[in-house]
């Protein structure tokens, strides 16, 4: 049979176009992050692998084209993987129903060409508390879109998280640009999103509006009920003094639930949100913090209202060892993955990161990292520089070349993370001078010594962690100057750790289980991981584990395992 030019012609065209699109096609497509749990523990998911997020987050106002050029040298110097920057509402919906993802592109092209991934941080109804960042057409109209009303009546600058139309709008919005992402993003260099900025309100406790005040007085909704095992009952019945609180927040957890869910449906990335922390030891009165946010005294409303929310994280400006140390307990929970999502960026914040870490935090995100001439002083430091920059980095370049590794087994097991406390000697710096007593003297050492030293029970092992020791002495601990040491230790099996730290030194020493028992260290390599494999560069032995395992503030990973033995 013979085949007719016009016909030959047709199907070289047809072939010619199918391998053009075959050879088009990716050979691999990424799997969406996802964010996992386990056992109590989390990790976050990252091209089908666990990712820990050396995180950095810019000022405010740095989420423009033309800003970028001083985003990306902070993120470069500091071995950040990931940037946290806003997207604003009134930035791609200026005027109702027109969306503008001009910035998004430019966002996303260059932060896929330094090979760093994105946390979209979407500042819309809320960004501490206020309306700011929404479109001009929302913020001026109050009747479309109301706001908080006091209880004597007066009007707050905080949108209500009962009115319907706010939703409405805000949640179109965000549609908009999860489907953009969906359409471009195709390799997910956004790897999250947040949804909200520190949303509550100061000033009251709660909307008192008559609408608020009809809901209030209405039964509490029963999937809350249900959730906590609650009898049925108004709110005022079944909260009594933490009605009001309590109602706020668990309307605004299912307003920022829907706008989650809403956006999941587009494209599921794990979704988040932050939070204005309360002091956990002197909380105040709600209103006096931010009301109706995810603070410590109404997770338990948050997780059962905002099923969509993938975590909670803390907003970290507290800079006391102890009151950090608390925020992050209470936030690093079976049901919450712990993620610093913002912490400021002065010196004595760096070494949280440790603590981070050793509580299986999936990440950790300075505030402020860019160099467009803004500090938030007395928050954060109080100048903008490249030692800024390397308080955090000295402790990233400790992580970074072997951070998938430490991302897998902070999340398959147990972990410790330390930081030095900046008061020495605990509450209270305790003075003396030179007409202190030689037993005055002696005491304050004591008490010195005792509050730089962490020890831990890990297993058959304890460990303890000093600061601001000589390494060829066994003199007491006299802390560095500044405090800035830290320490991060993972359980390998019984006998063995992988441990990295700075500026301090790390022992282990035989539990009660052991007390019988002679014991020494094994052996101690240090090393790092390819692809998953332990690579050995060198032993330590004789003078450098003779006086513990002492760490400078070059980044250094051991791997260390402890023997017991009987002597007969």
């Amino acid at each position: 049979m013979q085949t007719s030019p016009h016909c030959c012609s047709s199907l070289l065209r047809w072939l010619g176009a199918s391998i053009l699109c075959f050879a088009a096609m990716p050979l691999w497509a990424a799997p969406l992050p996802d964010l996992v749990s386990n056992n109590g523990r989390h990790a976050l998911m990252v091209d089908g692998a666990p990712y820990l997020i050396l995180g950095a987050q810019t000022n405010n106002s740095s989420n423009y084209p033309d800003a970028l050029k001083d985003v990306w040298p902070s993120v470069e110097k500091m071995h950040a993987n990931t940037l946290s920057i806003p997207v604003a509402w009134e930035q791609i919906e200026p005027v109702e129903g027109e969306f503008d993802f001009s910035f998004v592109d430019v966002l996303i092209k260059q932060a896929r060409e330094r090979k760093v991934k994105v946390v979209l941080l979407w500042f819309a109804t809320w960004k501490n508390n206020a309306p700011h960042y929404a479109p001009a057409w929302v913020k001026l109209d109050n009747q479309r879109f109301p706001r908080v009303v006091k209880q004597d009546g007066d009007t707050l600058n905080s949108l209500s998280p009962l009115g319907q139309n706010t939703l409405a709008a805000d949640k179109k919005a965000f549609v908009e640009l999860m489907k953009y992402l969906k359409k471009t993003d195709k390799d997910h260099t956004v790897i999250m999103v947040q949804v909200q900025n520190e949303v509550g309100t100061y000033g009251a406790v709660r909307d008192y509006s008559a609408l608020a005040q009809q809901q209030f007085n209405a039964p509490v909704p029963a999937d809350l009920l249900n959730t906590l095992n609650l009898k049925p009952g108004n709110w005022a019945q079944v909260f009594g003094s933490d009605a009001d609180e309590f109602f706020h927040a668990y309307y605004i957890a299912k307003y920022c639930n829907e706008i989650a869910q809403a956006g999941k449906a587009i494209k599921n990335l794990p979704m988040y949100v932050n939070v204005a922390l309360r002091n956990p030891f002197n909380p105040g009165l709600p209103g006096q913090y931010s009301s109706g946010g995810a603070t410590d005294n109404v997770l338990h409303i948050w997780k059962a209202a905002a099923p969509a929310i993938n975590l909670i994280g803390p907003d970290i400006y507290f800079r006391d060892h102890k009151t950090v140390t608390k925020v992050l307990e209470l936030y690093a929970r079976p049901d919450n993955a712990l993620f610093v999502a913002e912490i400021g960026n002065d010196q004595p914040y760096a070494r949280y990161f440790y603590s981070t870490l050793g509580l299986g935090g999936i990440g950790f995100s300075p505030f402020g990292m860019d160099d467009t001439g803004y500090t938030n002083y007395p928050l954060g430091a109080k100048e903008y520089n490249d030692e800024t920059i390397e308080h955090f980095a000295q402790h990233y370049r400790a992580i970074e070349p072997n951070m998938r590794a430490w991302a897998k087994l902070l999340f398959e097991n147990n972990s410790w993370g330390f930081a030095e406390p900046l008061d020495t000697t605990g509450d209270t710096q305790k003075i003396w001078n030179a007409e202190a007593t030689p037993a005055e003297k002696e005491q304050h050492a004591k008490d010195k010594a005792a509050a730089l030293t962490q020890l831990v029970d890990a297993g058959l092992w304890d460990i303890e962690v000093t600061y601001g020791r000589p390494m060829f002495w066994i003199a007491p601990p006299e802390g560095n100057t500044p405090a800035a040491g830290g320490a991060l230790v993972v359980q390998l099996s019984d006998n063995e750790y992988l441990v990295t730290a700075h500026k301090a030194r790390v022992e282990f020493k035989p539990s009660a289980e052991l007390i019988n028992k002679k014991y020494m260290i094994d052996r101690v390599e240090e090393g790092r991981y390819e692809n998953g494999k332990w690579i050995l560069s060198r032993v330590w032995n004789g003078d450098q584990t003779d006086w513990g395992l002492n760490f400078s503030d070059r980044p250094v990973l051991l791997k260390v395992k402890m023997a017991a033995y009987t002597t007969h």
